[in-house]
């Protein structure tokens, strides 16, 4: 038995605003509150797993431990085939810059390393999703989702955050840039795995 959500408020523990904003749309319905990393001014904890499972963990507890609230992480990256399923869980850190995250430069390196390979097209990637909710007295519970579909170059799109642009998923002609949050929202990663959190912990 998964333990189930009871409570007003949660912790999301992300400093990063596009996430939060998904996070808060797909709560919006249980009347929950939403409380982002930032707004709690709590530091950024070093993800030093191999594994999405392992990084979600370590935020989550963190910002449980913390804040004494439930807390909610995500760890997501995508997962290209022919790169022997990198980035992977270093999906952000191939975007790092002195300056801030540049994705712009991260999907670059893709592109370039897949010609660099000569990998065939159709190019396929998946998007997945660790979602981990903790208690503050250590407890968790996993919810894991991922999304198939192919690499595209040019880029196209502008909606959406990080390799968006350059992901379509399978069945579509679109890449999760050119649909709107709603259209996204419906069969992301990250909405795969928040059904299951869902289901789980507050239906």
């Amino acid at each position: 038995m998964t333990r189930k959500f009871s409570g007003d408020r949660l912790l999301v523990a992300t400093h990063n605003a596009g996430k939060l904003e998904e996070m808060v749309a797909l709560l919006q319905p249980f009347g929950v509150q939403v409380v982002g990393a930032a707004e709690m001014k709590l530091p950024e904890p070093e993800e030093t797993e191999s594994t999405f499972v392992g990084n979600a963990r370590i935020k989550a507890h963190a910002a449980a431990q913390a804040t004494g609230l439930p807390a909610l992480s995500d760890d997501s990256g995508i997962q290209v085939d022919a790169l022997d399923g990198a980035p992977g869980v270093y999906t952000a850190d191939w975007a790092e810059t002195p300056n801030g995250r540049d994705f712009l430069m991260a999907m670059t390196k893709t592109r370039e390393m897949l010609e660099h390979r000569k990998a065939p097209e159709p190019r396929t990637a998946r998007f997945c999703s660790t979602l981990v909710l903790a208690w503050p007295d250590g407890h968790d519970e996993v919810f894991e989702g991922t999304v198939d579909g192919t690499l595209v170059w040019p880029l196209r799109g502008a909606l959406g955050h990080g390799y968006d642009p350059m992901f379509q998923p399978l069945g579509h002609n679109v890449t999760f840039a050119e649909m709107t949050a709603d259209a996204k929202n419906a069969i992301s990663h990250r909405a795969n795995a928040f059904k299951k959190l869902i289901d789980g912990c507050f239906d």
